[in-house]
């Protein structure tokens, strides 16, 4: 049997354990997953407070991709058939008729409906920004003129999309730029987009424009929308596991083991042994001290910066690890707040418990606060909840970088930080606040600036060793959503088990012009 290793428990290292041990594949290969945390998700896990569950960046099932709904739908199907909606979704059906086993009732994904909005000048907007009555109202008569005329200006004056800068500028005009996405994204990057590359956009925003909102506005005036033509930044609804994206990872983490994998926890691959060409073995540190493991393939999801800088032996070129070390990323912390209420009214249609507002989100555009991005739990699933028809368990993320002020600012003080600016943006009122938690994220946002624009010279050194695979979002050092850094995972196993695909097409997933997922 071949001895395989796979560095992370992420999404994209316990799919592949998964796709090489499937139908005879554990006859074939002996797997070994690494992960240096005491958990398994990575950036998409769970984190439970006192029975208050925290999705780390807030994660939407959704997926274009056949393999991989039906790969999700097998781990945690829908809760009901009845629950479908092929015209929505356009999503694979439930391969459970009439819903799950009733004796896993808990192991079950819910239909959510997706809202999300920015928050600008105590007023929401849609987002992606729509074109309806109330966005005018909000905006005023004079910004809406302003922003159609600065929009009809950049139709016929494109910019070179050379930075992020011009590539929102080309797409949305210069005023609704401005207002939605310049200041969010400096807060985001610690950088302005005019400094970063366009690729980020073209990954994460793909399609969506002004023209794209226009086009999904006439669909569903006329009745004709369909869920898999649909923008990424424009679907409705989403799958969500009952308990959080942590459970989908933890059931398929135990579906690997249950095919024979091993999966190893608090191991750190300190060292990467190089010779002739091959990996012949990573070095640990782990509970019981250093140790050396040996293997004949290795799956790496580790930060493709770690991987290069990690490894000895036959040593890569001083050009790539130059290129390495100065990959950048974005460290960022969650600030989970339980409150008793929102002083946000729900003035939308839909119903909420305890009728608070509907989003999943909220974009933060204050740019007088640090704050980026504000989850309310309670409407990514109930089930997150402790105690949902009483309290509100809210999460406020915080972009940083590790080992500033506010990652090493206490637990307490960050909380005063964050009731602070919640305050002031209206949000909550003092004395409200019953509970807080704080989590930080390394090396959250692979970023796309400084040495970023050499990294085909790492891809190139990488794809020159014969047994090693780089998948996920971090191994690959770009921004994937779940389903695009399983499907790297799925490409990985299909060259490991002799399927007509190559390198090439695991390093090409998630670089197609048109969308394909979303979060």
């Amino acid at each position: 049997m071949k001895k395989v290793v796979i560095i992370g428990a992420g999404p994209a290292g316990v799919t592949a354990a998964v796709e090489l041990l499937k139908d005879g594949g554990n006859k074939e290969f002996q797997v070994t997953i690494l992960e240096e945390s005491d958990c398994i998700g990575g950036i998409s896990r769970t984190v439970n407070h006192k029975g208050n569950r925290m999705d780390i960046g807030g994660h939407r099932f959704f997926s274009k991709v056949d393999e991989v709904n039906a790969f999700w739908n097998d781990i945690m199907p829908l809760q009901g058939a009845d629950a479908y909606d092929d015209k929505k979704l356009g999503r694979v059906k439930p391969l459970v008729e009439g819903g799950p086993d009733p004796e896993k009732e808990d192991e079950v994904c819910l239909i959510r409906d997706r809202v999300s909005r920015i928050y600008y000048k105590k007023h929401f907007f849609d987002y992606p920004i729509s074109l309806k009555l109330e966005t005018i109202k909000n905006m005023g008569f004079i910004t809406t003129m302003r922003a159609g005329f600065s929009y009809l200006y950049s139709c016929v004056s494109k910019r070179k999309d050379d930075c992020l800068e011009n590539f929102y500028i080309n797409r949305f005009g210069k005023v609704l730029y401005s207002m939605f996405f310049e200041s969010y994204t400096e807060k985001l990057w610690g950088r302005h987009p005019r400094e970063i590359s366009a690729d980020w956009g073209a990954q994460r925003v793909k399609g969506l424009s002004i023209m794209a909102v226009l086009k999904d506005m006439i669909q569903k005036l006329f009745g004709k929308k369909d869920g898999s033509h649909v923008e990424t930044s424009l679907i409705e609804q989403f799958w969500y596991p009952k308990y959080g994206p942590g459970q989908m990872w933890e059931l398929t983490a135990k579906k690997a083991e249950s095919l024979g994998a091993k999966i190893v926890k608090n191991m750190k691959v300190t060292g990467v042994n190089v010779k002739k060409g091959k990996i012949v073995s990573v070095e640990c540190d782990g509970p019981k001290g250093s140790q050396t493991v040996k293997a004949d393939i290795f799956l790496s999801s580790m930060p493709l910066k770690d991987l290069i800088l990690s490894m000895k032996g036959d040593e890569p070129s001083e050009e790539v690890k130059e290129a390495a070390a100065g990959l950048p990323y974005r460290d960022f912390v969650t600030m989970g707040l339980l409150v008793d209420r929102l002083e946000l009214k729900n003035e939308t249609k839909v119903k909420t418990l305890g009728n608070i507002v509907p989003d999943n989100w909220i974009y933060v555009q204050d740019k007088g606060v640090k704050l980026g991005r504000i989850q309310i739990f309670n409407n990514w699933s109930p089930y997150m909840v402790a105690d949902p028809d009483n309290t509100v368990w809210i999460g406020l993320e915080y972009f940083c970088a590790e080992g500033d002020d506010f990652w090493n600012m206490s637990d307490r003080e960050s909380c005063k930080l964050a009731s602070r600016e919640l305050r002031k943006m209206g949000v909550i009122d003092k004395g409200v606040i019953k509970g807080f938690h704080k989590e930080r994220v390394k090396k959250a946002y692979p970023a796309y600036f400084d040495t970023y624009k050499d990294i085909d010279k790492i891809i190139d050194y990488v794809n020159g060793l014969d047994n090693i695979y780089c998948i996920g979002r971090n191994g690959q050092h770009r921004y994937n959503n779940m389903d695009h850094s399983m499907l790297t995972a799925m490409r990985a196993a299909d060259v490991i088990r002799g399927k007509n695909v190559t390198k090439d097409d695991i390093w090409n997933v998630n670089t197609e012009k048109e969308y394909h997922e979303s979060k």
